[in-house]
């Protein structure tokens, strides 16, 4: 092979690897203009999902923000604020709010005997609380554990004077047909709530 051969072989080769060494850096290079696309378009998602699940949580306490549903005002300054009455695919309606004691003494559920006398969890509780479903001719009361513990929130010591405290009563939900009953509160009087579905 001749010396003008070789010459034309290594001019071949380095042409070559010239454009090799061009075709990886351009590569090279769009793959960097792609990577922050890629990132931003993966994190922007992640992002999205944050605000959703913030907002899946909202509905709970968006619901419970001190918004009143009804309002049921007993003796010695206590009223039971309901915010928030949900039935859930489970068959159960959730009752929750708050009660605000605006008296000067502990409040402690004297009276509220009806539908929890034989209830195993002791002391002071919403348990004696009731749905009534008008339409149906039908009463619900506080569902219970295995253990014969209301499904309720229990106050050990009541619900101190100039306090609020939140609360929840979990009942069997009445047909589906039926979207409004009577929150009964013994001691007090009755009223009308909603019920929204999960």
């Amino acid at each position: 092979m001749g010396t003008r051969e070789i010459g034309k072989l290594l001019r071949g080769l380095a042409a070559a690897a010239m454009t090799a060494t061009l075709a990886f850096t351009l590569t090279a290079c769009g793959g960097e203009d792609k990577a922050p696309d890629d990132t931003g378009s993966s994190s922007q998602p992640s992002g999205e999902e944050s605000q959703e699940d913030a907002g899946e949580d909202t509905p709970d306490s968006g619901s419970e923000d001190g918004k009143a549903l009804a309002t049921i005002s007993g003796a010695d300054g206590v009223n039971i604020v309901v915010t928030s009455v949900v039935r859930d695919q489970g068959g159960f309606v959730t009752v929750k709010g708050r009660i605000e004691n605006t008296g000067d003494q502990v409040y402690t559920f004297d009276g509220w005997t009806l539908g929890d006398q034989d209830f195993a969890s002791k002391g002071a509780s919403v348990a004696g609380m009731t749905l009534v479903d008008q339409k149906g001719k039908k009463r619900y009361y506080i569902l219970r554990d295995t253990d014969n513990n209301c499904l309720c929130t229990m106050f050990l010591n009541g619900v101190g004077a100039g306090k609020t405290a939140d609360f929840f009563a979990q009942f069997p939900a009445p047909p589906a047909g039926t979207t409004e009953v009577d929150l009964q509160v013994p001691t007090m009087s009755s009223a009308t709530i909603r019920i929204t579905d999960k």
